[in-house]
């Protein structure tokens, strides 16, 4: 957990729009984001944006919990709900990893524990370490 917080920590975007990394497994994470104003779209929702930023965030997290450096190479989302609430939950957890690709199913759920939106993305693990990036 440690070595994913010192990670995260070089995620400026996902910093700089207030997601709070809580927790790191091995092909597991969890995240939560506070919505402010600045979240919100016209239609006085939050932004898709920034929910599959939210999701996204998570399946950096636990793909990249398992040592090796990996990147997105495909997301899919379907938006359930309009997300109206002020705290956004994500979980990401493994679903199969090969040497080289690994699947993860990601959910973002309001704090009613409401379902907001369902992801599912495919990563590409690279041979070099996280520990080199996290440094």
């Amino acid at each position: 957990m440690e070595l994913m917080r010192k990670f995260f920590e070089h995620d400026r975007f996902a910093r700089d729009i207030g997601i709070e990394l809580l927790e790191v497994s091995p092909g597991k994470a969890k995240a939560k984001l506070c919505v402010e104003d600045r979240h919100l779209n016209a239609a006085n929702v939050v932004h898709g944006g920034v929910i599959f930023s939210l999701a996204d965030l998570v399946l950096a997290m636990a793909s990249n919990s398992q040592g090796n450096v990996a990147l997105g190479i495909n997301v899919s989302v379907s938006y359930l709900k309009s997300a109206q609430g002020k705290t956004l939950f994500a979980e990401a957890n493994e679903v199969s990893r090969g040497p080289k690709l690994a699947t993860y199913v990601m959910e973002v759920r309001d704090e009613a524990k409401e379902l907001i939106a369902m992801l599912m993305g495919t990563v590409y693990r690279k041979s070099e370490s996280v520990v080199s990036l996290a440094e």
